[in-house]
């Protein structure tokens, strides 16, 4: 994907300055594709991301973030019992948990426009941001970047059909502002890390 190559570093066609000069002042800015847009906005809200090719690297980066908060041996939340799995071969307790670290979840999308997060009850239940622990581990495949809120409510409305969830609610902020931001008034930051597993 582009994507990656532009925000981890490969060498670009040619200087931003060039391309400056040959743009007219009234030629539209070029619109970014909606991976670009979404690991810009969301690095920009100061989330975590570790892009992954395959499902060892996702294991592989997984226990790295355990070891930099030194998370082995704690407990965590994860209401989701297709990742269980992922919590105990790194032996991590998470059945009825009372203090827990971290949430292990997945997600309904990631929202390109905002650098956002979609979650539904299917991944928090009923639980309330202020509820869930402050560290939060996501895991969510490149198919699932979407332009913006309104095609993630189209895509949970087409995905289930009948039983929707609810609970339907975004995480934007993933660090505390360094100074006071009215628009993060009434919202609860959350120290989060996305291992992105490419699927495209």
């Amino acid at each position: 994907m582009s994507l990656f190559r532009k925000f981890f570093g490969a060498s670009s066609e040619g200087s931003s300055e060039d391309k400056d000069e040959n743009m007219s002042p009234y030629h539209p800015e070029p619109q970014l594709p909606v991976d670009e847009l979404f690991t810009y906005n969301f690095k920009k809200n100061g989330g975590k991301f570790l892009y992954c090719e395959n499902l060892p690297e996702v294991h592989d980066n997984f226990e790295s973030i355990l070891e930099e908060n030194d998370w082995f041996e704690k407990e965590a939340m994860c209401l989701e019992p297709k990742l269980f799995s992922l919590l105990d071969e790194n032996k991590l307790t998470y059945k009825n948990p009372k203090n827990p670290i971290f949430l292990l979840a997945s997600c309904e999308n990631l929202i390109a426009d905002d650098g956002s997060i979609l979650f539904s009850s299917n991944q928090i239940k009923q639980f309330r941001p202020n509820d869930l622990p402050s560290h939060i581990v996501i895991l969510a495949t490149t198919s699932q970047i979407i332009g913006n809120k309104s095609d993630g409510l189209r895509e949970i409305k087409k995905r289930y059909d009948k039983e929707y969830p609810t609970n339907i609610t975004t995480f934007k902020y993933f660090e505390k502002a360094k100074e006071e931001d009215f628009l993060q008034y009434g919202s609860c930051p959350k120290n989060l890390y996305l291992l992105l597993l490419e699927d495209l």
